[in-house]
């Protein structure tokens, strides 16, 4: 897959995040196995879903910001570097969260 076409929520995650959804889809949805791989109780693996919900809901819907798109957009068309959508975006998103 082409860096460009990858949504924003998925790069929005850490390592670990990632690591959670791999095992989740892995383990095929399972909570139940999920908490045996952690090694914790179902109601944690529940909440660290839960809380993974949530960032995945925020990022998405920021990738729908219009500022969000047309910087993406100037990505693709290579008039910017993917390097510097992301800080440009990433920044957007700090002073917005701020207010």
């Amino acid at each position: 897959m082409n860096i460009e076409k990858v949504p924003n929520w998925i790069l929005a995650l850490e390592a670990e995040d990632m690591e959670f959804i791999k095992s989740f889809v892995l383990k095929s949805g399972s909570l139940k196995e999920m908490a045996k791989v952690y090694e914790v109780s179902y109601p944690t693996v529940r909440l660290k879903l839960d809380r993974l919900i949530e960032k995945i809901k925020l990022n998405d819907a920021a990738d729908n910001e219009d500022f969000i798109k047309f910087i993406k957009n100037l990505s693709i068309d290579d008039r910017i570097s993917v390097e510097d959508a992301k800080l440009i975006i990433e920044k957007y998103k700090q002073q917005r969260s701020e207010k």
